[in-house]
């Protein structure tokens, strides 16, 4: 099956691929819809434009859609850019949002291909859990109070995820994520054949309304490799913002 995975860069679409790879789909196109909007209804924003890093060291050809963010709007932005593809179906990250989902369906739908959420109503914590495990997440943005400043830039790991289910149960911040409380980047998976190290990087906080951006300013891919003495940039994949 020919497939395209909807990705953000993020862990829920990288699970997305990640999910489509081991089914056997052919995953013939990434498609990141860029925002103007920074409160998408849809859309992850921040560091949107490190997606094209992500798909050279991926190896699938990287589709971007633009969009004014418009709500509703938005939605038909994203069927534009699938309906110039020739796919079977769309692949999304969607862990708890009806909004998304049905949204994502409604397009599947309309556009005669299958639509695919395989982290669907899984439980946050096993999915954490089961995501740290495979990727190395870091988290790029927040916007919920218990998160402070400190988290920008954190990588998520198990202690990580320790302190989530304590908020979680304090405040009530969902433990993935998924009510917009936090934003994650992705910089290696199993299927990256060169991982993404951040450069430069300046935090950007709003103390008053408890949110900020991890801004990457500067990336490049770095080889894999046993022998620590090959490890380095490849040419031509720096990134500027």
């Amino acid at each position: 099956m020919r497939v395209a995975v909807l990705y953000s860069g993020g862990k829920d679409s990288n699970y997305a691929l990640y999910w489509a790879l081991e089914q056997g789909f052919e995953v013939k196109y990434l498609v990141s819809m860029v925002s103007e909007r920074e409160d998408s209804y849809m859309y992850h924003v921040p560091n949107i434009h490190l997606t094209e890093l992500q798909a050279r060291a991926i190896g699938i050809p990287l589709v971007k859609g633009f969009t004014s963010g418009e709500k509703e709007k938005e939605v038909e932005d994203m069927k534009a850019v699938l309906e110039g593809l020739k796919i079977d179906g769309v692949v999304a990250g969607a862990l708890a949002s009806e909004y998304q989902k049905k949204r994502v369906d409604k397009v599947a739908r309309e556009l005669g291909i299958e639509s695919f959420a395989p982290a669907w109503h899984r439980d946050p914590i096993e999915y954490m859990r089961e995501l740290i495990g495979i990727f190395d997440i870091v988290m790029i943005g927040v916007s919920a109070y218990g998160l402070d400043e400190s988290w920008l830039g954190r990588r998520i790991d198990e202690k990580a995820l320790e302190e989530l289910v304590k908020l979680h149960e304090k405040y009530g911040i969902h433990v993935a994520g998924e009510g917009g409380e936090f934003e994650t980047f992705v910089r290696d998976a199993p299927f990256f054949k060169a991982r993404i190290v951040f450069d430069e990087v300046e935090k950007k906080w709003d103390g008053f309304n408890y949110s900020g951006v991890l801004e990457v300013k500067r990336a490049h891919l770095e080889r894999k490799s046993k022998n620590k003495n090959r490890n380095g940039p490849i040419g031509g994949a720096q990134m500027k913002s």
